[in-house]
């Protein structure tokens, strides 16, 4: 009986406080209460729009089936999940991804289908019933400064920092102020330069010579200019009463340091770079170390072209990039131009076979293991594809510069991601290019960087299990895979013999077929074993190594597809690894590296002048003989005929033997 009564009244005491909650009284006391419209704060490769949701009741109310709107006309356009509240005196965030594959979310973090326009709209919550329960009119929205009602006041306006899940500020402000104008522009300058700058009225000018951000007790920039006579990066602030500070404007001036190549300044904040709890270019004090969390930071980035002409001068963001290639002391760089801090684009072109106007991304690549050897190697053997239809990184070689301390030879690379695969393959609509599928290896979500790699591992399963001398077996691979690109890809790296094989990736637009990129084939020309040729031809049925060998070999057991592959080694053999065209290639960058080793050598100790010398002599040794030996591993390794052999390899053998043995 007793236990009946308890239950009795647990179920009433549910009751009341359902009424409670749904009352009107409860419903007026959430509210939108800061939003942040156009975020720079990464998490994983995202910086969602979000919007604060704040109880300011004692009493915890339901938002199951609550909803939140971009649109007064539309006021339901998202619900709230089952289950979901919000605490008394409590926070909820909102993150608006725009994209309706997400999970909506639970406890306090929740995701939304749609985008905040930075350009200014009105908010709208609304109760389960539909009824309007809040809404926040939101002017023009200013990258990385969220806007909101003040503590206490209530008051609405823009805040100088951002507190998501927080309590706001006490102060808002009206606008934020003008950003400053650098009349003296940034690169090389012989002896000293003295830099003008100027800012609008009512605002103060402060800057800094350390790459760090200015903040109110900066120095007062002088009104007659600030005299340098060494390389310093330079940050300029603009501050005004009731405004939030301006963008910081930077730039890094050169002081006789002679550019030689073209290159690439980095200005930020060492909390960004260095600090060993923060810095994405450290290992730090943690289980996992900072340049392993994907850590993503603004960062001011300027191109000069070696010629000393400024190209780009803007804010973006960088990660720490590469996989083993972290541990090096030098570490590889990604660069992204993302809209919360400036252009969206890198609006130039620095690559010699690229036609591109512009880019999303770009790499600062530190060459991996090649940094203690040649420095060279993937940038020349993947040049070696241009002009074959196979897509592949370009690269120029550069020196960069990071806070004005010289940071040494790195290769600006094409960053392979969706954008580059979109510029490639023609795409430019926005929903086709987030659906690009990009996988690697085994195409398992592990290695699927973007979209779905489920498609290649149903299609490497159905070339494993069915033969393909059927025709409706081949037509269903056909209508699925570009062969020739798997044919040109399997070829290179068999010429090549790239022994880190596990470097495959792949890559589908929306309506097209998977197709092979040429990726990170430095640890090639190294012997002239068989090396690479037993990780591509191999049974159908043999174990997986590294990546998904069926397709190739499955087609391989079609004549006409074997035909086809051994034609194309051949066509590949006489266009780009008869040994003239291969030492021109080695000669353009050995010519663009050795007026700057000596210096980079200075500043990393991992190599000598020597030592460099005779790994690019053992790389050209083994780039000039290695060609010559395919059409006999291949014999061995596919069980050629002598006729075979003939057949497909006879007129280049000779073309090889008179090019690359003489």
């Amino acid at each position: 009986m007793k236990s009946i009564y308890n239950l009795l009244r647990r179920l009433l005491g549910s009751a009341f406080v359902f009424l409670c909650v749904a009352s009107g009284a409860a419903r007026a006391e959430v509210r939108i209460n800061e939003v942040m419209a156009q975020n720079g704060t990464y998490q994983n490769g995202h910086a969602y729009d979000w919007i604060e949701l704040y109880n300011d009741g004692k009493k915890a109310v339901d938002l199951s089936g609550w909803h939140l709107s971009d649109k007064e006309n539309k006021p339901l356009k998202w619900t709230f999940p089952d289950h979901a509240s919000i605490a008394g005196g409590g926070y909820v965030l909102v993150y608006c991804t725009g994209d309706s594959s997400l999970d909506p979310g639970k406890n306090k973090t929740f995701y939304a289908d749609f985008k905040i326009s930075s350009s200014g709209e009105t908010l709208v919550l609304s109760d389960r019933e539909g009824e309007a329960v809040d809404r926040m009119a939101l002017p023009a929205q200013y990258g990385c400064v969220s806007y909101g009602l003040a503590s206490g006041t209530g008051a609405a306006g823009y805040f100088e920092t951002a507190t998501p899940g927080k309590q706001n500020g006490a102060a808002v402000c009206a606008a934020r102020a003008e950003a400053p104008r650098l009349l003296t522009g940034g690169g090389a300058y012989q002896d000293s330069v003295l830099v003008q700058a100027e800012a609008a009225e009512g605002t103060v000018l402060r800057y800094t010579v350390d790459g760090e951000t200015p903040g109110v007790k900066s120095p007062v920039f002088p009104a007659e200019g600030l005299s340098l006579s060494k390389t310093t990066p330079l940050r300029l602030r603009a501050f005004a009463d009731g405004c939030v500070p301006s963008v910081t404007v930077s730039a890094t001036y050169l002081i006789d340091d002679p550019l030689v190549t073209p290159v690439v300044c980095l200005t930020t904040d060492d909390q960004y770079l260095f600090n060993s709890k923060t810095g994405a270019l450290v290992k730090g004090t943690g289980s996992v170390p900072n340049y392993e969390k994907e850590l993503e930071y603004p960062v001011n980035i300027e191109y000069y072209d070696a010629d000393g002409t400024a190209l780009i001068n803007q804010m973006g963001t960088f990660t720490a990039a590469g996989h083993s290639a972290r541990q090096n002391t030098q570490k590889s760089i990604a660069l992204y131009a993302r809209a919360a801090y400036g252009p969206d684009r890198f609006a130039f072109n620095p690559f010699p076979h690229r036609t591109y106007d512009s880019y999303k991304s770009l790499l600062l690549r530190s060459t991996n293991s090649d940094a203690f050897f040649c420095r060279l190697r993937d940038v020349v053997y993947s040049s070696l594809a241009e002009g074959e239809g196979l897509l592949y990184q370009d690269a120029q070689c550069i020196q960069v510069y990071i806070n004005g301390r010289y940071w040494g030879h790195y290769n600006l690379r094409e960053k392979i991601n969706k954008y580059m695969i979109a510029q490639f393959e023609g795409v430019t609509d926005e929903e086709d290019i987030d659906a690009i599928g990009v996988i690697s290896r085994t195409g398992t979500p592990r290695f699927t960087s973007n979209g779905s790699g489920e498609d290649w591992v149903a299609l490497s399963d159905f070339c494993k299990k069915n033969d393909l001398n059927q025709p409706d077996n081949l037509q269903y691979v056909l209508d699925r895979l570009d062969v020739d690109s798997l044919f040109t890809h399997a070829a290179y790296e068999i010429i090549l013999g790239n022994t880190d094989f596990t470097n495959v990736r792949l890559y589908r637009v929306p309506g097209g077929k998977w197709k092979y990129l040429l990726f990170d084939v430095e640890a090639s020309f190294k012997s002239l074993e068989p090396a690479s040729i037993q990780y591509y031809i191999k049974p159908v049925r043999g174990k997986i190594q590294g990546f998904r060998h069926e397709p190739l070999n499955a087609l391989l057991n079609v004549p006409e597809m074997k035909a086809r592959f051994l034609t194309r080694v051949a066509e590949l053999l006489e266009k780009h690894f008869l040994w003239p065209e291969v030492q021109a290639k080695f000669e353009y960058w050995e010519d663009a590296l050795r007026p700057i080793l000596p210096r980079h050598i200075a500043r990393w100790k991992n190599l000598t002048m020597e030592k460099w010398e005779a790994n690019v002599s053992a790389a050209r040794y083994y780039a000039r003989l290695r060609p010559t030996k395919i059409p006999a591993l291949l014999k061995t390794a596919m069980k050629l005929t002598g006729a075979e052999v003939e057949t497909y390899f006879g007129a280049v053998t000779e073309l090889l033997q008179s090019n690359n043995l003489n």
